[in-house]
């Protein structure tokens, strides 16, 4: 992939977290929303975007159809913010690796706590 797309992938990223503070969708509101990557095509038409959702799987849902239903809104913004001559038509995606990590980390405490995982300070 080129650098040019690297770059453009950045800043649709940096505009599309920025734009998704102003969302006025209660259901994108109340959320804890994170951009964590886009990826441009090469041709610039669309940008899919990754984001990840802080909450329950009911919440989850809902966040991603505010964010659908607010897709022309943020498209519009993420145009004026990166400045290119069509803005990038925005497909969400829902990235669960934050989650699934905290998952994985909250199971290695138990273990530690219970004795059962094996380290190099096994108390």
């Amino acid at each position: 992939m080129s650098t040019r797309i690297d770059r453009i992938s950045e800043e649709v990223m940096k505009a599309l977290a920025e734009a998704i503070r102003s969302v006025k969708d209660p259901r994108v509101q109340g959320a804890m929303v994170s951009v964590v990557r886009c990826e441009v095509t090469n041709d610039l038409r669309y940008a899919k975007c990754y984001v990840s959702v802080l909450g329950s799987e009911q919440q989850t849902k809902e966040v991603m159809k505010g964010l659908k239903s607010a897709a022309g809104w943020l498209r519009r913004e993420v145009g004026h913010k990166v400045q290119l001559r069509y803005a990038p038509e925005l497909v969400f995606e829902l990235d669960t690796s934050i989650t699934h990590g905290a998952h994985i980390s909250a199971l290695l405490h138990d273990l530690k706590q219970e004795g059962r995982l094996g380290g190099e300070d096994a108390e």
